[in-house]
């Protein structure tokens, strides 16, 4: 849903009718999975995508017609029906697309969490007894609820429950035909130095939906010139920067300065924290005179292991822009849990 607001957004301000569908279950080779999303507008205006192309039409028809009978309905594409021929999807498996109008109350309930980086729980009844009921639930209580009023409560409990630990899939909740999106925030990219290889770093990092912070006290570095499109720059040091963005199972620190005083700060709060990934552009030579600075503080060899330098795949990269590629990379398996 996150790249779709914008768009649907505009459309809503509008005045525009907007359905969307929801991929909810796929088997074998379906080309995208669970969550992903695709918005329509009339005649036949899109965003996103539930297929990569192979179903789209069919689920762009489908999306249209909602808007006019304001029912929602479960489609089911397979190689099995004469169907995934007709739609394109004669390259094998078999995927569940929920299709359904879109509330502007539930639009705007949703773009307020996903902007503040709240988790949620959005729990949606998808086929059978109780179809459309819907809840979302975060922290704070039960932000949105439509549907049966018994439906609501079974489906609430399940959702506070779900929020801790829970995964996106298409479940069973009672006797109700579920489909369970669990929202996190986006990982968070905290860049330590501004140095050029961090320019196409963060371009890379933004375009694959991490939320990006520079952190760099030598403003020449980190500059808006140097980053046009980053959010947030901190001209300070990492010791007093780091506290305030918070280290979390959502970062990720990739450290660049080649200054200790900039960098052995930034490892000295990262490693005892839960960050998903701590990475370090340094030479072998470097690096041990690194691990020698931070014993002598105190860091543990334990701690000490999880830094990973020299920081990247090994893709033999040779450029900055090939440096942020391998460094992309690492991210990437860090996040997809191949590290």
């Amino acid at each position: 849903m996150r790249e779709l607001i914008p768009t649907v957004q505009a459309w809503l301000s509008d005045g525009l009718p907007v359905a969307t569908a929801v991929v909810v279950k796929t088997w074998g080779s379906s080309p995208r999975q669970a969550g992903a999303r695709l918005a329509v507008t009339p005649p036949h205006h899109m965003a996103g995508s539930v297929s990569g192309g192979c179903i789209e039409s069919a689920v762009i028809d489908e999306a249209i017609t909602s808007l006019t009978d304001y029912t929602p309905r479960l489609l089911h594409f397979g190689v099995a029906d004469e169907s995934a021929w007709e739609v394109g999807l004669a390259c094998g498996g078999e995927v569940d697309v929920y299709v359904e109008p879109l509330d502007p109350e539930l639009f705007e309930v949703l773009r307020a969490r996903l902007e503040a980086e709240t988790p949620h729980i959005i729990a949606t009844v998808v086929h059978g007894d109780g179809l459309g009921t819907k809840v979302v639930a975060d922290a704070d209580g039960l932000p949105y609820a439509v549907g049966d009023p018994d439906i609501i409560e079974a489906l609430s409990i399940r959702a506070f429950a779900a929020l801790t630990g829970g995964q996106t899939e298409r479940t069973t909740w009672g006797a109700y035909d579920v489909f369970v999106e669990v929202v996190q925030p986006r990982p968070h990219l905290i860049v330590v130095g501004g140095a050029h290889v961090a320019i196409p770093l963060i371009e890379m990092a933004e375009r694959v939906g991490f939320r990006v912070s520079l952190v760099d006290p030598r403003s020449a570095f980190a500059s808006r010139e140097r980053f046009p499109t980053i959010a947030h720059i901190h001209h300070t040091y990492p010791d007093k920067a780091l506290p305030a963005l918070g280290l979390d199972a959502h970062s990720y620190l990739v450290v660049l300065s080649h200054d200790p005083k900039i960098d052995d700060p930034a490892l000295r709060l990262a490693l005892p924290s839960p960050a998903r990934y701590i990475g370090v552009l340094s030479s072998r030579k470097t690096h041990a005179k690194r691990v020698e600075r931070l014993t002598q503080a105190g860091i543990p060899p334990e701690q000490l292991a999880r830094i990973r330098t020299p920081i990247g795949l090994d893709l033999g990269a040779q450029t900055p822009e090939e440096i942020a590629v391998s460094i992309m990379a690492e991210l990437i398996a860090a996040r997809r849990g191949k590290l």
